[in-house]
């Protein structure tokens, strides 16, 4: 796992992204992008909300590859609730999994539940740096 800081929208079309996302529908099925990468997200790719609240829906709060380079990482139940370390964790372990499936290259991850969830990165990164190999690159800005 690796390090770096910068705009994670700079590695977009070249890199798959992942958003921390919750579980979370509107009453018509949408998801919920509560703030920071999952909400510039939602801006960039409209269609978003509807393809992971039919994704919720059907098998629940889980990392999907969502296309367009997106992929979901779950941090916490709702948008309202404090990101939960167990959740993460599942969701590194999950990661790992779909990007040996798929053969990706290079995944371009946030500090999951950091900045706007509150966590220390100092809890979260022995979390996931056993499970990241050097295909993953934690980006902060």
């Amino acid at each position: 796992m690796r390090e770096f800081l910068g705009n994670i929208w700079d590695y977009s079309g070249a890199d798959r992204i992942v958003i921390t996302t919750n579980g979370s529908l509107t009453a018509d099925g949408r998801a919920i992008f509560g703030r920071g990468v999952a909400r510039q997200a939602a801006a960039r790719f409209p269609t978003l909300a509807d393809k992971l609240g039919r994704l919720l829906m059907d098998h629940g709060n889980h990392v999907f590859d969502l296309g367009n380079g997106i992929v979901t990482f779950p941090v916490e139940e709702t948008p309202w609730s404090l990101p939960d370390l167990r959740i993460i964790t599942r969701s590194a372990h999950e990661l790992l999994q779909l990007a040996d499936r798929s053969e990706w290259r290079r995944i371009i991850v946030p500090r999951p539940g950091c900045g706007g969830g509150g966590l220390a990165w100092d809890d979260v990164k022995p979390l996931l740096a056993p499970l990241f190999d050097k295909r993953f690159a934690v980006i902060s800005q």
